[in-house]
């Protein structure tokens, strides 16, 4: 009886990356999928809704500041120093306690100065304030 033997299996002296790799690029995908779903707090949050065109159709009063730096509520043109005293008679006046303020700032209007205007109106007894934007035009 001869004995056959069997042939010898070479030895394997590489790592196989193949399967490291098919891993890594699962796990690579997975956090690419759930990563924009951690970045929001799962709190409860009641969002504002816009209302730009109630502010359009209502009765309000205005506050406009031009990139000169001069001021006017609705149509009477102020000075900065009167402009305190002007908000407030005009927000006292009946049906005007509840009335929307809106801020009309030009562009070119240094940030501080509406800033300040917002603190101004508040001061005044402006309940509800607002500040007007010009929406971009569609381009078709």
């Amino acid at each position: 009886m001869r004995r056959r033997h069997a042939p010898r299996q070479e030895l394997i002296t590489r790592v196989n990356v193949t399967p490291i790799i098919d891993v890594s690029l699962v796990l690579v995908i997975i956090l690419l999928v759930t990563a924009p779903m951690l970045s929001v707090a799962d709190l409860p949050v009641n969002l504002p809704a816009a209302h730009t065109r109630e502010a359009e159709d209502q009765r309000n009063v205005s506050i406009t500041l031009s990139e000169g730096g001069y001021l006017a509520v609705d149509d009477q043109v102020v000075e900065r120093s009167q402009l305190r005293s002007v908000l407030t008679a005009r927000l006292r006046q009946p049906g005007n306690e509840n009335v929307l303020v809106v801020v009309r700032a030009d562009a070119g209007a240094p940030y501080a100065a509406v800033r300040e205007l917002l603190a101004d109106a508040r001061a005044a007894g402006a309940k509800r304030l607002a500040i007007a934007t010009r929406q971009k035009a569609e381009v078709r």
